[in-house]
């Protein structure tokens, strides 16, 4: 009977939250299997259940410290439906807009600055002495500066919408609670100029590598697959609102322009035993083919354009590479996440010459619901909240289906084909073969904390030993 070798990675290295990866080998150290395993369970879900509903914008952030705002603004959305705001005011809703723009472009700063360049800049290869952020700032000062620089702005932008900079209050159901002051507005606009030319400089630094690695690219962790994202109604780029769009790898519509509180026609959840993420798939084209992936890349294949014109000079670009077909390849990730970095700084430097951000009307309320459905595009990807609440406005029900649970089989299948690529059938393992199964994760910037979410029922095990080791008794239920 053959035997299985099982290599771990574990932890992940360079990505947000806790996960591993297991790869499972033959007697001649062939892969049989290699799958992404998210470890971590947090539940909230479940224990969402019972608070009122205006806490849930606040409290749905602490899944994450690098991508609250993505939550507090989709949840803040489903809560508008709550409370009737059919439309919010001219004021909240450039506030909510500005905010999002500052919180993706501080999350893919910090991506591509510190967590995955390392890898680009140095080699898959290198030593991982070097291979780290302190490898950039002793290499590389001036570009560590600038990414420490570029995000410190972004998390400004964000402190001045949502009063603070991890885990603000400023979306609340029905608008905002603050507006932006004359003196926050003139200190963004004093260094809008630098910004954006550090935002053209790191762009280049993505296209460039890309280009220049294509052979590599075309093969590394590259397949087709569908892709997913919010569209504006005239199909432009809009990371804030939209309806859904779904395509083929050829770019074919499977959907278009579905309103997003109709998901659940559209969109399935399914759960496997090793893993505390969902898998989700679109119905109409099942399990096996159904699967999809979301983030810049997807954004950059599903929409026609960008309105603003640096990002859509580039977008253009990006486009052109593959004769307008849709991009499959993992690693052009950090292109289109840069080609964001620009959108969102161009889109930052609109806002702050619209008055209406000093405005005083924030808020609206109307004729109350009792189901509330959110989306947003986040850094990582589409994001769904969805909530019911009771007519004690406690909240009964809540699904999210964040960003990286969209991703959940695109990364597994880099992981497996990166594995099978790099390891399969070589006498000895290196770090330096593992570390390209961790470049395949780190191209989707998995939030790994984000994702640990469930369907269905949670088994809770306790279990009793003596001084010996010997299994004294076992409990369990479900939660």
């Amino acid at each position: 009977m053959a035997r299985t070798k099982v290599i771990e990675i574990e932890p992940l290295t360079r990505v947000e939250g806790h996960g591993k990866v297991s790869i499972h080998l033959d007697d001649n150290n062939n892969v049989k299997d290699a799958r992404l395993h998210i470890v971590e369970f947090r539940g909230f879900e479940r224990f969402i259940k019972g608070r009122p509903f205006w806490e849930v914008p606040v409290i749905v952030q602490r899944l994450c410290g690098i991508c609250p705002v993505s939550h507090q603004l989709a949840a803040a959305k489903a809560m508008d439906i709550i409370v009737g705001a059919k439309k919010l005011t001219p004021t909240a809703e450039k506030m909510r807009r500005l905010m999002n723009y500052g919180q993706i472009f501080q999350s893919h700063v910090l991506h591509f600055f510190h967590l995955c360049s390392p890898d680009l800049l140095f080699g898959f290869d290198a030593d991982p002495k070097v291979r780290n952020i302190f490898g950039i700032i002793k290499k590389m000062p001036d570009l560590a500066v600038q990414g420490v620089m570029m995000r410190k702005y972004g998390q400004e932008i964000i402190k001045a919408t949502s009063g603070k900079k991890i885990h603000g209050t400023g979306a609340v159901p029905g608008g905002i609670n603050k507006n932006l002051s004359i003196k926050e507005r003139d200190g963004f606009l004093k260094d809008i100029a630098k910004m954006k030319e550090w935002s053209l400089g790191a762009l280049a630094l993505a296209r460039n590598y890309t280009l220049e690695h294509m052979e590599m690219i075309q093969d590394f962790a590259a397949f087709n697959s569908n892709h997913l994202s919010l569209v504006r109604e005239d199909g432009a780029l809009d990371l804030y609102h939209g309806n859904l769009r779904a395509i083929d790898a050829e770019g074919n519509a499977i959907f278009n322009q579905v309103d997003y509180r109709n998901y659940n026609d559209y969109i399935m959840e399914e759960v496997r035993s090793w893993s505390y993420n969902k898998f989700p798939f679109i119905k109409s084209r099942g399990q096996n083919d159904g699967w999809y992936r979301v983030g810049p890349l997807s954004r950059m294949n599903t929409v026609d354009f960008i309105d603003v014109p640096e990002s859509r000079k580039a977008h253009e670009e990006f486009k052109a590479l593959t004769n307008g077909k849709p991009n499959n390849m993992s690693l052009a990730y950090h292109w289109a996440r840069m080609i964001e970095v620009v959108y969102c700084i161009e889109k930052i430097e609109q806002l702050l010459h619209d008055p209406d951000l000093q405005g005083d009307d924030l808020l609206v309320k109307g004729d109350r619901a009792e189901e509330g459905i959110g989306l947003v595009e986040a850094p990582r990807g589409t994001l769904f909240h969805h909530y019911r609440v009771n007519e004690q406005d406690q909240v009964t029900y809540c699904n999210l289906i964040v960003s990286s649970t969209n991703n959940n089989e695109a990364m597994n299948r880099a992981v497996t084909k990166v594995a099978h690529d790099h390891i399969s059938g070589n006498p000895t393992i290196t770090e330096g073969m593992l570390n390209h199964v961790e470049v395949a994760v780190r191209a989707y910037d998995p939030c790994l904390s984000c994702a640990t979410h469930a369907l269905g029922q949670m088994p809770l095990t306790g279990e009793l030993y003596d001084a010996e080791g010997t299994l004294l008794e076992r409990k369990s239920r479900t939660i």
